[in-house]
């Protein structure tokens, strides 16, 4: 090859600059640039009425899926397999046993909430033993411990609903400057997942954990207390979802957490964290959570039927996941 075939600096550096700009597009900001565009035609078509009740509603009931899709995403980013069925019979448990402790008493919120979060914390550590004590698969030992703690519930909460103290269910349903305390708490945990991603020795071992085990273990980070510690906050997570719920809702309910089941695996994977394991995205997950709610919201809008309304559903999430899964190909 002489001199004059080979290809200029320049030439290079044009033929790179569109890859180069395509990385600089954050996996986050497409589902949340398709949330934003749900948000415009629904507005539209009502003429811009309601724009801030939508919007209100929009991140509230988000808020509760971001909190139980973080701890989903933690499990998620630990390696290929890894999920965690047990969230809703931990939002239930955690939901029954707060609410029962705190019997409609406000000098009993604090001891609740510690009663609830030790209870989901308790079925986290039971996960983690039955997947590496007893070596059963994450699937199979997180759906086994749903089962066993969701009869519990059943057998401590009675079906009765108990409804919260007065400020707890103030708290859950207040706003603070227009915005609702659920979403602060949730933003606050989505800024302290992300601090600990990027900042901590759990996150970096996390995050090699999920894109090669032996290689994490070979080069001696703490593999095993990552592990407990990951499934830990996914269990705790929910917990603190089932309380919140509770108090949003006006008391627990033993079905409450059937639906953040498969919410909390969709936000995770169509917010842009991988299903492989090694890669998470906690911005993501607040906008695949606006975006799942802003759907049903638009297709309400419209008034379409509820089998269309399935299609259309499924039909806007796989192309918010084609698009941003090209982006992370390239």
């Amino acid at each position: 090859m002489t001199a004059d075939d080979m290809p200029s600096p320049a030439s290079a550096s044009m033929r790179d600059t569109p890859r180069r700009r395509r990385r600089t597009v954050p996996v986050w900001a497409w589902p949340l640039g398709a949330a934003a565009v749900i948000l415009v035609m629904t507005l539209i078509h009502s003429g811009g009425q309601g724009a801030g009740d939508i919007l209100a509603a929009a991140v509230t009931f988000s808020a509760l899926f971001v909190i139980v899709g973080l701890g989903q995403m933690l499990v998620i980013t630990s390696g290929p397999g890894n999920v965690d069925l047990s969230i809703p019979a931990a939002i239930s448990l955690s939901g029954a046993i707060a609410m029962k402790v705190m019997d409609g008493a406000n000098g009993m919120i604090a001891v609740g909430l510690l009663a609830a979060l030790a209870a989901a914390m308790s079925l986290g550590v039971a996960n983690y033993l039955l997947i590496r004590l007893l070596r059963i698969p994450p699937i199979i030992a997180t759906l086994s411990s749903s089962l066993i703690v969701q009869s519990i519930a059943i057998a401590y909460g009675r079906g009765l609903k108990i409804k919260p103290p007065p400020a707890f269910a103030d708290f859950c349903t207040g706003r603070i400057l227009g915005v609702s305390n659920l979403a602060l708490v949730a933003a606050a945990l989505t800024a302290l997942v992300l601090l600990a991603l990027s900042r901590t020795l759990y996150g970096r071992t996390l995050l090699a954990l999920g894109q090669n085990a032996r290689a994490a273990r070979l080069a001696g980070t703490p593999v095993t207390r990552t592990r407990l510690t990951t499934s830990i906050a996914s269990a705790t997570l929910a917990g603190l979802c089932g309380v919140l719920l509770a108090g949003f809702s006006g008391g627990s309910s033993l079905n409450m957490g059937e639906e953040y089941l498969l919410a909390s695996i969709a936000v995770t994977v169509i917010g842009g964290t991988s299903v492989a394991g090694g890669r998470a995205e906690p911005l993501g997950i607040w906008g695949a959570a606006l975006l799942l709610f802003l759907i049903v919201t638009m297709l309400n809008t419209f008034g379409l039927s509820a089998g269309v309304r399935l299609i259309a559903t499924g039909l806007i999430i796989v192309t918010v996941i084609a698009i941003g899964g090209g982006s992370k190909r390239v």
